[in-house]
């Protein structure tokens, strides 16, 4: 069974991301605490799998843990569906994904150097959030439809 393994927020854009036990995931908005509520679009949340990441550190050569990409919920069990309009539910929340995160050259500085290569499509994915609720580590992670 898949399940949430870490969630993390940034409280602004550039902050450092803080690990929490669980987070309210506001409908069409983000994340309490996120730097991202509110803004709406593409950006309320963003999922990646451990299977994803352990498929790139060991491309890359090294561990790169929950958190590293700054991702918000980081998930096991699954691969992560990558086409736009799939659902998951975490936990209480429905989630609609929005498209493939592509990684940036801020994985070089976050995750380390050469680490963007790895990570291509392996780094997550952008949702939005259709039924809001709470979202913990721990809670059950199922595909929709």
């Amino acid at each position: 069974m898949a399940t949430v393994q870490a969630i993390h927020v940034a409280p602004q854009k550039g902050a450092p991301l803080e690990s929490v036990e669980a987070v309210e995931a506001v409908a069409g908005e983000g994340l309490q605490g996120d730097r991202y509520l509110g803004v709406g679009g593409k950006r309320q949340l963003t999922i990646v799998s451990t299977e994803e990441l352990d498929e790139a550190a060991e491309e890359w050569g090294q561990p790169i843990p929950p958190g590293a990409t700054r991702r918000n919920v980081t998930i096991s069990g699954m691969r992560l569906p990558r086409k736009a309009g799939a659902k998951l539910r975490l936990g209480a929340v429905v989630v609609e994904v929005d498209q493939d995160c592509a990684p940036c050259g801020l994985m070089e500085n976050c995750v380390g150097e050469g680490a963007k290569q790895a990570l291509v499509e392996r780094a997550g994915v952008r949702a939005r959030i259709l039924e809001g609720g709470t979202i913990s580590v721990g809670d059950p992670v199922v595909r929709l439809g």
